[in-house]
């Protein structure tokens, strides 16, 4: 038993290691030289992927829907959340080089990972507890998140890498390129997939928000478990020391030595880090050098991201306004998101194999920085044409009303037309009665203080009455007529004439008959108690839902037709068929429905994802080829904080900015704009470097390495080379 104990607890000794032979035979596959245990890591990415993104395509919905915060919170915390995704790997890069090596950091980041979906995921069932206790929890389940994603993130690309042995490059560099094929897969993949399990499930009355975060919790899981598979294939190398740390002890000894020797006694050196020669070699100093070079031209970068991570806020939140129909498919506003994937896997080849040869051929070699500036301006037009998309959109939302105004429509139950004279105006209001009726229209009016008693004259052919109203400023207003002891009658209720949120219907219904009825429409229940009581306005996904009458014991249908995006319906309960056992009605839009299409949103994806591949795919490459060997996981978290540092942007200016959406835009337009005038004039007196020329037996040659710039063709050798 004991030696049973010491063999179970050396196995597990073995799994976990963090050494565990690096230079060992790792089996093939099918011949290849490619490891077979890359296949556990691409999966393990592929899952991973799809966790993050599937969850991440839902969470703006979730904040705006389920908390019901409002545009401005759900931005700003989306972006909160967004940032610090991108700030927690310079946490998991340190623990990898120092303590556990990539593998245990992968591994035990990846537990925190699963645990913090799983409380995201129990966060969102509304039976649970209160609304703090479900806003806590989905904090709680955020914060976890962005610590595993973030602390593997700079550790599995890497670990792929370390898969392979040093003379296999070429395959190597093919694994990057699937490695990034299936990060777009599952992000592609998930972002379809989660808003339908969101809006096209029905759980606990409602949106199934706890399911859509619930699928992406199992595949973080099955992302666990595929990974810890292959560890016996695995090689692990043992942590190699934190080159970050080194990087900053080297800066700080340069700026005390600077300041202690600050008196005109001591002579200029000719860069601020050579003060750190008395501690430091040379060529340390030398890649010091070359990586401060860089991180100072990523000082503009944040503004290119701050645009570019609002699709999944400021972008959703827009196409909940509008008409998400696409053919017979009726798409989720979170579902548009998908573009930004698709878009990057047609464009990458599009310009790879079309666009950038045939622009060499023209005699026009972009080198990195110009394509990063004219990506940040393709990026800035992205914007501009969602600033005009968001004014064609402000044109179909109804007038609200303002000071000393009202908005006011007249319900005719009258079994003829009559005529109205309201506050001056004449018009004719139509017999809903009639089988062929017309949909009333409110009508706008102007009173000289905040409220307003008027007198309504009603004729009809038959009949002539007034009726008093009361009506208070920036209010709408509903009148019933109706025809009592022989006379024209009125009823007033108040309405809400807005859109309903996000792209819902909404419903009222009004009893017109003599009975109390209770309207049920899913688990939600109406009481509307005796004639002419009108029901809450519900608001309601897009559809036809399934709506039941209960009158004196007795179950009715009610058919109320297709609800649709954006609309507003008052439902008149006219009368009972006690054959059919259905309920005769007469629907009112008042509300119309959105009219315009979400495919205008197309072009600002198409920009936005062509600027993408311009910026970020150039930048990653540009950073790599700038970075000495030693080096280049510094710079790779250099560019992570650029994004982190643009979602923190995105969130100062939901919380501090009044503007509306559209100057919003146009706001982030134009800075973009600006910051790549900066961004230009910057790279212009940026002299590039190879540092494959810095050798480690060649102080001497480290500290001229800045003065020799790149051959002409360096960068289109390094366009043939696979994006990482």
């Amino acid at each position: 038993m004991e030696d049973t104990a010491k063999k179970e607890k050396k196995g597990m000794s073995k799994l976990f290691s963090s050494e565990s032979s690096p230079n060992k035979k790792v089996p093939k596959l099918c011949g290849t030289n490619y490891p077979l245990s890359i296949l556990f890591i691409v999966v393990n990415e592929f899952c991973e992927r799809f966790s993050y993104y599937g969850m991440k395509a839902v969470l703006t919905l979730y904040f705006t829907n389920y908390l019901h915060w409002d545009d401005n919170l759900s931005t700003t915390v989306y972006h909160a959340f967004s940032g610090l995704c991108y700030f927690t790997p310079i946490i998991g890069a340190p623990i990898a080089d120092v303590w556990l090596g990539k593998f245990n950091t992968i591994f035990y980041l990846s537990i925190l990972y699963v645990i913090g979906h799983v409380v995201k995921s129990v966060g969102a069932i509304p039976t649970i507890g209160s609304t703090e206790l479900h806003v806590t929890l989905s904090m709680i389940g955020l914060v976890a998140i962005a610590f595993g994603t973030g602390g593997i993130k700079p550790c599995v690309s890497a670990f792929g890498g370390d898969q392979f042995e040093e003379h296999h490059k070429k395959e190597r560099a093919k694994f990057f390129s699937i490695f990034y094929l299936s990060i777009n897969a599952g992000s592609l993949i998930s972002t379809l997939v989660t808003p339908i399990l969101r809006g096209g499930v029905q759980c606990f009355g409602g949106d199934c928000f706890a399911l859509a975060f619930g699928v992406p919790a199992a595949l973080m899981l099955v992302a666990l478990v595929v990974f810890v598979s292959g560890s016996g294939m695995y090689k692990k190398h043992p942590p190699e020391g934190n080159v970050l740390a080194q990087v900053f002890k080297c800066i700080g000894f340069a700026l005390k030595n600077r300041w202690c020797h600050r008196s005109a006694a001591h002579p200029k050196r000719e860069h601020w880090l050579d003060w750190a020669n008395e501690k430091y070699p040379k060529k340390i100093i030398t890649e010091v050098k070359m990586v401060t070079r860089v991180l100072f031209l990523y000082i503009p970068l944040p503004m290119f991201w701050a645009l570019f991570d609002q699709q999944g806020s400021r972008w959703t939140l827009q196409a909940t306004r509008m008409d998400t129909m696409l053919g017979s498919f009726a798409a989720q506003p979170d579902q548009i998101q998908v573009m930004n994937p698709l878009m990057i896997l047609i464009l990458i080849p599009v310009f790879d194999l079309g666009l950038y040869p045939l622009l060499r051929k023209c005699k026009i070699n972009l080198t990195p920085i110009p394509k990063m500036a004219v990506g940040m301006i393709v990026a800035a037009l992205a914007f501009v044409v969602a600033c005009v998309v968001e004014i064609q959109i402000n044109k179909t939302i109804p007038p609200v009303a303002g000071s000393k105004e009202c908005y006011v429509q007249v319900l005719n139950y009258a079994s003829e037309d009559i005529t109205v004279t309201m506050h001056g105006e004449t018009f004719t209001a139509s017999s809903l009665t009639l089988q062929e009726y017309q949909d009333p229209e409110y009508r706008n009016l102007n009173f000289d203080s905040e409220q307003a008693h008027t007198s309504i004259n009603l004729k009809s052919a038959s009949f002539e009455n007034n009726c008093d109203a009361h009506f208070n400023e920036s209010s709408d207003y509903s009148i019933l007529v109706h025809v009592e002891n022989e006379a024209l009658v009125c009823k007033q209720f108040t309405d809400n004439k807005v859109k309903p949120p996000k792209g819902t219907a909404s419903i009222r219904f009004i009893n017109m008959l003599s009975d109390t009825i209770t309207v049920s429409i899913g688990e939600e229940t109406i009481n509307l108690q005796g004639m002419f009581s009108p029901g809450e306005i519900k608001d309601l996904k897009r559809g036809k839902p399934d709506v039941k009458a209960d009158i004196k014991g007795t179950e009715y249908t009610i058919d109320v037709g297709l609800l649709d995006f954006g609309a507003g319906y008052t439902v008149l309960l006219m009368g009972i068929d006690s054959v059919d056992r259905k309920v005769s009605i007469r629907r009112i839009e008042d509300v119309d429905a959105n009219s315009f299409h979400v495919a205008w949103q197309i072009p600002q994806y198409v920009l936005l994802s062509a600027g993408e591949v311009m910026f970020s795919v150039t930048g990653l490459e540009f950073s790599y080829s700038q970075a000495p060997s030693s080096m280049k996981s510094v710079l790779q978290a250099g560019w992570l904080l650029t994004i982190a540092f643009g979602n923190i942007i995105v969130l100062i200016v939901a919380q501090t900015a009044t503007l509306e959406q559209w100057a919003e835009f146009i706001l982030f337009a134009a800075l973009l704009i600006a910051v790549s005038i900066i961004f230009s004039i910057m790279g212009y007196f940026y002299v590039s470097i190879n540092p494959d020329d810095l050798k480690e037996d060649d102080d001497d040659k480290a500290g001229e390495l800045e003065k020799k710039p790149l051959p002409d063709d360096f960068y289109e050798l390094e366009e043939k080379k696979t994006k990482i």
